[in-house]
Formats: structure tokens, C-alpha cells, sequence
């Protein structure tokens, strides 16, 4: 009997969902960083095995927006929980139910999907603590299971995704053996290059950032010519994104490069320019144009 299904992983920015994402792939699919909201696009990842598929939704976290863009991240992570399978409900431990997870559990309460507790970073809490944590949030909702996992740490992981695959309809193949992303490469380049500068920029620069892939040719040799623009918001922004004498953004560009050869696994000549467009994250059409297309 062959299982498959979809699953969506849900939960309030900076929780790690990109991390969880990319332990159970094996590969850095999901841009990784520590400042909340860095997943902006649904990204789906297969994972393929000899009697299961798992089709997985990685969303942006729900949070309170302050601009277009924000919506559309609200609205990506809201409509990721219909028409799936499976929902994986991710939180950290913590002493009280913040607001944002009231707001995702009362949203979950009123789905007829079964719904996985995962409580990531244990690692980082003491055990009464995540205790805690487990007897709070399982008197506000019978969830289908709860698990306690590191992501980080990789701890409790592959028994979460036994028990994904435990719960999977029986179905079809969906995607091809070998196919562990529909996302396109230049997606994937642009969101390599905005880690970089989210790793790399001051807290107040980053969240102000697109990358907009302008070119991308694979040569007769089988190296990659890329030229990206880097938007941002203000004239002074770009200033600190060059830095001086263009170090930081050569910095950059250098370590978003070696990242990108390991996933095309081919050479790469990257170009980044920097551009301002002003209030960008408030241009419905510019917002569009970045492949952000759920506006509402």
C-alpha cells in the first residue's frame, strides 16, 4: 500500500519552521535566518520513500501585518491549511499562550484536519518547562499527536516523520522519484541571496530586501551566469548594503555564491546591483511582479 499526502507546517514567525523543513529533506530548501519573517513564499518540498510521498507546504509565520507584503504572508499561511492532510502545529516552549498561537489555535480549532502538536527547541528549555508546555496547549485541543523535537538538533525528528507517514491516506505518487522541490531555480537562487543579506545587513535593513533574479544562463561549459537586483527601501539603505569600498555587498555576494554552486552542484558568476524602490512592500504591482502573487 502506498501513502501520500500533504502537509502544511504552520506557527508564529521564528519558530523554525525552515529549520524543520530543511532537517527532514536534507536539503537547504527554506531560507534560514534568525530575524522572524524570513519565509515569505509557500515552498513545497517532496520527500519521497518505497511506500509513501510527503508533499510539504512551508509557510510564512501568522503575525500581525504592518504592510501589503505582511498581508500576503498572512494570507499564504492561512490558506495553506485548507485542502491538506496534515497539520503540523509548531510552537516552542513556553510559560503562557501567547497571542499569536491563541490565534492559530482557534484557527485550527475550526478545522476538520488532523492536527500534529511539535514542540521544536527542546533543547533549549529545561524539562519542566516543556512539560509545561505539553499539559497547556493539550487542555486547549485534542491534537491527533504531540511530539517534542529539536529541529536544530535533529532530535525526535525521523519519529515525527514516522508518524506522518503513519497517518497518510493511502494514494498516488504525485511527483517523480527524484523531484524534491517545485519550486523554480531562480526562486530558490533569489531566496539563497536574501539569507545572505539577512546574515550579513543590520536588523532594521533586511526585512526591506527583494532580490529580483534579472538573468540566470546555464553556458556550453555548464557554469551559470546570474545577475540579481537587490531592492531596498531607502536611498541610505543602499549605502549600507554596498558598504566601503563595496565590502559588504561583495561579502555578500561571495558567500551567497558558494551556496548557490552547491545547489545548481555547477560554477557560478554572480552579479548583484543594489536598487531603491521606495515603499516597495506597499506596491501592489511591484509585489506582484516579485512573484508575490495572493494579494488579497
Amino acid at each position: 500500500m502506498f501513502k501520500s499526502g500533504f502537509v502544511t507546517i504552520v506557527g508564529r514567525p521564528n519558530v523554525g519552521k525552515s529549520t524543520l523543513l530543511n532537517q527532514i529533506m536534507g536539503e537547504k530548501l527554506s531560507i534560514v535566518s534568525n530575524k522572524p519573517q524570513t519565509t515569505r513564499n509557500n515552498i513545497q518540498t517532496i520527500l519521497t520513500g518505497e511506500d509513501y510521498q510527503l508533499v510539504f507546504v512551508d509557510t510564512p509565520g501568522i503575525h500581525k501585518p504592518k504592510h501589503k507584503l505582511g498581508e500576503y504572508m498572512v494570507n499564504s499561511a492561512k490558506d495553506s491549511i485548507k485542502d491538506v492532510d496534515l497539520i503540523l502545529f509548531l510552537i516552542n516552549p513556553d510559560e503562557k499562550i501567547g497571542k499569536g498561537d491563541q490565534f492559530i489555535l482557534e484557527t485550527l480549532k475550526n478545522s476538520k484536519i488532523p492536527v500534529f502538536l511539535v514542540v521544536n527547541k527542546i533543547d533549549e528549555y529545561t524539562q519542566d518547562r516543556v512539560a509545561k508546555t505539553l499539559q497547556m496547549y493539550s487542555e486547549e485541543m485534542n491534537f491527533k499527536e504531540i511530539i517534542p523535537i529539536s529541529a536544530l538538533k535533529n532530535k525526535n525528528v525521523d519519529k515525527l516523520v514516522k508518524l506522518m507517514i503513519e497517518n497518510m491516506p493511502e494514494g498516488p505518487k504525485y511527483y517523480p522519484d527524484d523531484m524534491i522541490t517545485d519550486v523554480q531555480e531562480r526562486f530558490v537562487v533569489s531566496e539563497i541571496i536574501r539569507e545572505k543579506a539577512l546574515r550579513n545587513l543590520r536588523d532594521e535593513i533586511p526585512h526591506g530586501i527583494a532580490v529580483d533574479i534579472i538573468q540566470m544562463k546555464e553556458k556550453e561549459n555548464g557554469t551559470y551566469h546570474i545577475e540579481a537586483d537587490m531592492i531596498c527601501e531607502k536611498d541610505s539603505h543602499k549605502g549600507i548594503i554596498i558598504g566601503k569600498n563595496g565590502q559588504s555587498l561583495k561579502k555578500i555576494g561571495e558567500t551567497a555564491r558558494y551556496e548557490i554552486e552547491r545547489f545548481l552542484r555547477a560554477k557560478v558568476n554572480l552579479k548583484i546591483w543594489v536598487k531603491v524602490r521606495k515603499e516597495w512592500r506597499d506596491n501592489q504591482i511591484l509585489l506582484k511582479d516579485l512573484g508575490y502573487k495572493k494579494l488579497k
